[in-house]
This record gives C-alpha cells, sequence and structure tokens, in this order.
C-alpha cells in the first residue's frame, strides 16, 4: 500500500505529555495536519502485512494475569467467525510495569489448542505496537487508528485487556454490524447489577442522551466496533493532546459519531466482568475526569445539542439473554455521611454558582434520614446542569468544580439503593428511564442558563 511507504516517524513520543493537573481545552473540530506516532519498527510491519479487513486492538496497562486469554479468545473468535477475511490482531501497551509484555510475546506463539486458526485461508497475522509516550487511553488509541487507517482496514474493534467475561461471540457482535450491516459504530450494551456503573447511569448515559437525542446506554462502555472509515475520520480531528482526549477519549469517539452522523447501533454482550481492581483512591478525581470530559465535550459540541429534542432509540444486534451478575456490597451510611459533611463544607462555595431553589432542595435533603432519604430526579438533574453552567463559564477552577460534586453523587447513588433495594430488573429499567426523561424535559432550563447565565 503506497500510503504506508510514505509515512515517517516524525512526532517526538513525548511530546503528548502534559502539565499536572486537569484542565478541558475546547476541542477544534477542524482536521489537523498529518503526523504519526508509530514507532519505524511498526511501520516496518505495516508495510509488510500490507492490508488486512478486521482489525481487533486490545489497549493494554499492567493486565498480565488476564490478557493472555483475551487474545486467545479473540484469535477464537476471528477463526469461528471471520475465517474468510483477512484479520490482525494488534496489542498495544500504554507502559505497563508487570509481565504484561511477556504474556503477550508467549500468547502469540503458536498455540496446538488453536490449531483451527492455522487452517483458515486468510491466518490471523498479530502485532505488537509498544506506545512510547505516558499511559494514557488516548494515545493507545491513536497508535491502533493509525495502524487501521494504513492498513486499509474494513472493520475495527477494540476490547479491554482485563476482562474474564469476553467470549468468541464478542468478535462477531462488534464486528458483523459494520461487515453486514453498513454500521460504523458499535457501542456495547450489557447486563450490569443494578448499583454497578453508576456514574454512567446517574450522569454520563442521561446527560449524553438528552444532549445529543441518541440512547446509547454505554457511552464509555471501553469495547466497541468501529469502521475503517471512522477511524480515519478520529484521526483527523485536532484532538489528541487535549485532556478530553487523555481522560475522555472513549466518550469523545460516541459524541463524535453522533454529532457527526454516522450510523450507530449497539450489541448485547452479556455480562462485563473485569480482573478486580484496586479500590479507587479518589473517586472525586474520577468524577473530574469522566464528568469533566462530558461538560467540555458540551462546550464543544454546543452547536448541534442546542437544537435536538427529545431522544431516539439506538439498534441493539445480537439477542439479549440473562446472565449471571456479580452482587454488589454498598454503604448507606457512609453514602450519605459523606453528603451531609459536603453540604456543610461546600454549601459557600455552591452559592456563588448554584441557584437558590436548587441550593434549598440540597440543605433540605442532607437533614433527612433514611428510609425517607430520597434525592429527587428533577433536584439531580437540574445540579448535574447547574454545574456543566458553572464549568462552561469558569466560575472557579474546573478541576476543583467538578470534585465537589462528589458529595452529591454518592448522596444521589445512596438514594437510589434506597428506592431500589427490593425492586425487580424491570423495576430498576423503568426507573433508570424515568431519570433520563427528567433530563430531557429540564434540557430547555439548561439551555436558558447556559445562554444567559
Amino acid at each position: 500500500m503506497a500510503s504506508c511507504l510514505h509515512w515517517s516517524h516524525t512526532s517526538d513520543p513525548h511530546s503528548l505529555e502534559k502539565a499536572p493537573g486537569i484542565h478541558y481545552d475546547r476541542i477544534s473540530l477542524t482536521p489537523m495536519a498529518k503526523e504519526t506516532i508509530l514507532a519505524p519498527e511498526v511501520l516496518q510491519q505495516i508495510e509488510e502485512t500490507k492490508e488486512a479487513d478486521i482489525l481487533i486492538g486490545i489497549p493494554s496497562f499492567n493486565n498480565s494475569r488476564t490478557i493472555g486469554n483475551v487474545i486467545r479468545t479473540v484469535r477464537t473468535g476471528l477463526a469461528k467467525h471471520f475465517s474468510k477475511q483477512r484479520a490482525l490482531i494488534v496489542t498495544s501497551d500504554g507502559g505497563s510495569q508487570d509481565e504484561t509484555s511477556d504474556v503477550i510475546r508467549e500468547a502469540f506463539i503458536e498455540d496446538p489448542r488453536l490449531i483451527m486458526l492455522s487452517r483458515s485461508p486468510h491466518p490471523v497475522h498479530k502485532m505488537i505496537a509498544p506506545y512510547y509516550g505516558i499511559p494514557d487511553k488516548a494515545g493507545v488509541f491513536r497508535t491502533l487508528f493509525e495502524i487501521a487507517e494504513n492498513l486499509g482496514v474494513k472493520a475495527c474493534a477494540f476490547v479491554d485487556a482485563d476482562l474474564k467475561s469476553i467470549t468468541p461471540e464478542w468478535v462477531e457482535l462488534l464486528i458483523k454490524p459494520i461487515l453486514q450491516e453498513g454500521f460504523d459504530y458499535v457501542t456495547p450494551s450489557y447486563l450490569r447489577h443494578k448499583y454497578d456503573g453508576t456514574i454512567t447511569t446517574s450522569m454520563i448515559y442521561p446527560l449524553t442522551r438528552a444532549l445529543y437525542g441518541q440512547r446509547i446506554s454505554q457511552p464509555i462502555g471501553g469495547d466497541f466496533g468501529f469502521s475503517g472509515g471512522l477511524a480515519s475520520h478520529y484521526l483527523s480531528k485536532e484532538v489528541w493532546h487535549t485532556e478530553v482526549a487523555r481522560y475522555g477519549i472513549d466518550l469523545w469517539m460516541t459524541t463524535t459519531a453522533i454529532t457527526e452522523r454516522f450510523k450507530i447501533c449497539q450489541s448485547f454482550l452479556g455480562a462485563k466482568v473485569h480482573e478486580p481492581r484496586s479500590p479507587a483512591s479518589d473517586l472525586s478525581a474520577m468524577l473530574s475526569q469522566v464528568v469533566g470530559a462530558a461538560f467540555s465535550l458540551m462546550e464543544s459540541y454546543e452547536h448541534f445539542w442546542f437544537s435536538v429534542k427529545g431522544s431516539e432509540p439506538t439498534p441493539i444486534y445480537g439477542r439479549r439473554f440473562e446472565v449471571g451478575i456479580e452482587p454488589i456490597s454498598v454503604n448507606l451510611d457512609r453514602m450519605i455521611n459523606a453528603y451531609r459533611q459536603g453540604v456543610a463544607d461546600l454549601f459557600g462555595i455552591w452559592e456563588h454558582f448554584v441557584p437558590g431553589d436548587t441550593l434549598a432542595g440540597l440543605r433540605r435533603l442532607a437533614s433527612v434520614s433514611p428510609p425517607n432519604f430520597h434525592f429527587p430526579d428533577a433536584l439531580w438533574a437540574r445540579t448535574v446542569y447547574d454545574f456543566a453552567v458553572a464549568h462552561f463559564r469558569n466560575k472557579m477552577d474546573r478541576d476543583h468544580l467538578v470534585k465537589s460534586m462528589t458529595p452529591l453523587y454518592l448522596g444521589r447513588t445512596a438514594s437510589f439503593v434506597i428506592e431500589t433495594q427490593d425492586s425487580s430488573a424491570a423495576d430498576v429499567e423503568n426507573k433508570m428511564e424515568l431519570i433520563c426523561l427528567e433530563y430531557e424535559n429540564l434540557k430547555p432550563y439548561l439551555i436558558n442558563r447556559w445562554k444567559s447565565y
């Protein structure tokens, strides 16, 4: 492929490193100049491979205990469902300090248990693409996008390296809608415990749905498929040196696909089970990164979401089935106490940008004890919108502003747990739908404050 031969390794791999601290810059929507972060040896591998139909990317960082099985499962899925296509597995490591690289190399040695792979018309090729910058997900993704573009890949999928629940069918469910149904972007749909992923279910999903009009339940799912054309489109964007890319690349990809009107569907993958992780040392930092990225994207795409009213379903590919879900324990007293302490400590700060009626509701709730502790949907949606407007108007340091939402988020989560303790799965889904509708109903409130604040 001629384009492979004319690319050069011109960028300093450490130029992606940013100064400490979180600040979300406005994202330019215009094309950027062509550059590459691919190492010369990777460009040589691309030239030797020449072309491929399918690329499966596996970003990794300290995943030595799981990545071997993920690679083998992906190989099986490709052999089972796409034996007639030329397939490429690319692992891109973000600088692991454990034995991840050794496990990857071992997994790429021919395994006699997978002899079926050698009999496929187009054997699955393997490529290890080290990423030489900081271990940020955006840099890893950019590496994979560039490889896909250079090889003229038709369909791509990324899967997490710490998955324990991945099956060969995930490969089919993420790739087939692109190759056979003409979709450009495939987001995952998981069956999750009702208390799992509450940042997504209480904030990111309803906010994204209300803003952009698409019901995509996992806008930051981590496992998704996309066309080669969309990969090239992502590369053309001037986003890679921003904090949004560093901390919100999944959400940026979803938002870009929606706002630039690519054809989107969801695929039901069953349960998503990760390798157990160390407890988050700082929930407020996680909120600052994820929610801060969502708020920054609101600024970049305001030209789109101002005119969106309501939302519409997104097609779901694959058959929904019941699977076992790991239980999740919660500490209600700790969450409610954190909420009360937050109101006591931060009320004076919130007064500078949160309207009086919202503040009054937050203060009243601080005096309520279980089982009557109830954070109304309307109050919660309005609070999120008030913080989004304050973020847009730079009412205070953006990092500190979003971190100050932590006790509010914990209070909202505690309320949801109390309200759904004895609820069936159908009842919980209905409850989540009502939350989303409240975000949609209050969107005029957001737009009015956004324009006139």
